[in-house]
């Protein structure tokens, strides 16, 4: 356009000109001819030459022996986990970036004098609060004062019962309780009990009797002594004591955590009038005044048969032991806000004994981390803004609807379902919300007050105001408009009572997602976690409710013994894998990951197939189309992983560890053993017969 503009003006100059003089003027000479300009190069993907790191392959690895090895094993001999991180892979490696662009987009804000109470100002604030480490050194233990003389000065249990229905005493209890869905009315919020308690978060630490346990429980003790100390205890180690010895007894009666996954199990519908009948000793009505709740007509019961042992144990145990129970863990879940002494030694036990990490996270870090949970829906509208296209939210919802076909082929094609339950799968399946990217309406958090300087008060308000927000909502029609994660957040979830699956937009980045990548890396992909979350309802627990979300029988019996018989050869095989020496999978608290996994896999695969519409993909420097598809799947699960987390992964994680959400899926793909050659005698090969193709 400039040339041409260049040349028009050079036109009427000459034309002046020749109006000016009689003489003749000469043929004009013909303007050269303008080539048409070259069409723009397309955008590259951002890993390698079509999405794929083919390079991070560990080609003297065989794909059938050990395809995890195989796809990335070069990566994994020659990345270095940073100190500060327990695991490194591609989901942490997306939230180191996830943090780095939040923290860009807060430390402008934090850097600026905002509007007082404008979300700037308290995005700002708090997130300069938390870094002000000197402010919070200087006030030590006094923020903190009030609560732990109330603690102090309690005198029976019911005193006991209302510091914990307190919304700004944050520690737990032998029971505990807080906002949930209705899983058979989802249109209501509701109040959740449950087992609660444990300073080790599961029963199994407590329980088992081999030396790495019993020496985890006698460092955790120590670490409760060192903290009861640096809050003036005198009686520090004994305290301690008796503070391991009462929630030992409290995971005597705990669930195993495998059977707390069977939701028929857990939902109790009960009235306040129930819950006295079934443990009269635990003081209800002095929790329940202090939670606000003392109007609160029925509450759903999870772990039922164990809320009159835990609320016997409670009577029993003397109010000493519940006094500084209490006031431990009261100081540990306030340690980020505390002087250091107490944050150091929070993060010596939680982060370098029970999970091997090395070093504390930077304190800008923890800071983003904090923001998330206190105001992250504010800093996910200014992320979304910078971060995150309308483009790639069309692509998304356009492969997710590509999924959603896929899967009623695959309902079709079953032949294990009957036809009337198929009916109703392809019901449950069409009514399938989706949330891509950001909720359409932000929260409001015009009702929280954020100081400057003031990290422990920021936090006790946080608490406060979030108990408030929940609690007059409780007699309001549910907001199916709400998430449950903020947009910064690399992860996706399927929410069974509202029968929804939500992907932030975090998440929607290479290796996971890139528009410009291989169709066959997206599908492998981002694809595979689409087929993940959509496979959560229709897995072991998924399955239990309907197209609505309503926790209710929809299977026939025959599909409920076929579907079962299923599910149980996949425990089998994941019962089978051993990550540590001695330590091996638990199939049946894996379950429905993996049923995710497998299922969610196989339906991304056709869904792959029917986007080439019937041509076959090219072959990418070398590698197949369907080879692409599945070395996308494994490159999202590459990871280094400390040992202390990856067995408590195992105790205590219903998702398998990510070497085997690699090698244990494509060994029940049909179409993997065709792409890769993989024959008898290769260790992952499995014979037809013993394949589990669920979905």
């Amino acid at each position: 356009m400039l040339k041409r503009s260049m040349l028009a003006a050079c036109a009427v100059a000459a034309l002046a000109t020749g109006c000016a003089t009689a003489a003749k003027a000469p043929a004009p000479t013909p303007p050269p001819a303008v080539e048409a300009p070259a069409p723009a190069p397309a955008p590259k993907p951002q890993i390698g030459a079509f999405g794929l790191d083919l390079a991070g392959r560990d080609a003297t690895v065989k794909p059938g022996d050990d395809f995890f090895r195989y796809s990335g094993g070069s990566w994994l001999k020659t990345e270095k986990m940073p100190s500060d991180r327990t695991r490194w892979g591609s989901f942490d490696v997306l939230r180191a970036k996830s943090e780095s662009d939040v923290k860009g987009l807060v430390e402008e804000l934090a850097a600026k004098q905002n509007p007082a109470g404008s979300i700037e100002q308290k995005i700002g604030d708090y997130y300069n609060a938390f870094l002000d480490t000197a402010s919070i050194e200087a006030k030590g233990l006094a923020p903190a004062k009030p609560i732990l003389d109330e603690i102090a000065a309690a005198k029976t249990h019911q005193d006991i019962a209302r510091l914990i229905g307190r919304p700004d005493v944050p520690a737990t209890s032998p029971i505990g309780f807080g906002f949930t869905l209705d899983e058979k009315n989802p249109d209501r919020y509701i109040i959740g009990i449950g087992h609660a308690g444990l300073g080790l978060g599961e029963r199994e630490y407590y329980l088992k009797t081999d030396k790495d346990s019993k020496d985890l429980v006698a460092k955790y003790q120590a670490h409760i002594a060192r903290t009861l100390k640096l809050a003036g205890d005198t009686a520090a180690e004994a305290n301690a004591a008796k503070i391991v010895a009462f929630e030992t007894e409290i995971a005597k009666r705990h669930w195993p955590i495998a059977k707390r996954r069977e939701r028929e199990l857990t939902y109790n519908l009960r009235t306040r009038a129930d819950l006295e009948k079934i443990a009269p000793e635990w003081p209800w009505t002095p929790m329940f005044d202090a939670a606000g709740l003392s109007k609160q007509p029925e509450f759903v019961v999870a772990e039922l048969d164990t809320l009159r042992p835990l609320a016997q144990l409670y009577r029993k145990t003397p109010v000493t032991t519940l006094r500084a129970y209490l006031t431990y863990h009261y100081l540990q879940s306030n340690a980020d806000v505390l002087p250091k002494a107490f944050d150091d030694e929070n993060f010596d036990f939680y982060g370098r004994t029970l999970n091997g990490q090395p070093e504390q996270r930077a304190r800008w870090k923890r800071a983003v981390g904090a923001l998330d949970g206190a105001l992250g829906e504010g800093v996910g509208q200014m992320y979304v803004q910078r971060h995150f296209s309308p483009d790639a939210k069309a692509k998304m919802v356009e492969l997710v609807e590509n999924l959603r076909k896929a899967y009623a082929q695959r309902i079709d094609g079953l032949t294990w379902m009957t036809p009337e339950t198929k009916v109703v799968a392809r019901e449950k399946l069409a009514a399938f919300r989706v949330k891509v990217g950001y909720p359409d309406k932000w929260r409001d958090y015009s009702g929280l007050e954020v100081k400057s300087g003031d990290a422990f008060g920021n936090l006790d308000r946080q608490r406060k105001f979030d108990w408030a927000y929940n609690l007059a909502r409780l007699d309001k029609p549910t907001d199916k408009g709400e998430w449950g994660m903020t947009p910064q957040t690399v992860n996706a979830y399927y929410n069974p009572v509202w029968n929804e699956v939500v992907f932030p937009a975090a998440i929607l980045q290479p290796p996971f997602f890139d528009p410009n990548a291989d169709p066959a890396v997206n599908y492998g992909g981002i694809g595979g976690v689409i087929g993940h979350e959509m496979g959560h309802g229709f897995d072991d627990q998924g399955a239990k409710s309907d197209a609505r979300g309503v926790l209710r029988t929809w299977w026939n019996d025959k599909d409920t013994t076929a579907f079962k018989g299923l599910v149980d050869k996949l425990v089998a095989q994941y019962d089978s894998y051993e990550p540590l020496p001695g330590l091996k999978i638990n199939g049946r608290l894996t379950a429905g990951e993996n049923i995710g996994d497998n299922g969610g896999l196989s339906v991304s695969y056709t869904a792959y197939r029917i986007s080439l519409n019937g041509q076959e993909a090219p072959v990418l420097e070398g590698v197949t189309g369907d080879q692409r598809f599945y070395l996308g799947w494994a490159q999202v699960w590459r990871q280094l992983i400390r040992d202390q987390r990856l067995r408590n992964q195992v105790m205590t994680d219903p998702h398998s560890p990510a070497e085997f959400r690699v090698n244990g899926v494509v060994r029940n793909q049909d179409a993997w053993y065709k792409a890769f050659d993989v024959k008898p005698g290769d260790k992952l090969y499995l014979p037809p017969e013993d394949r589990v193709p669920i979905w």
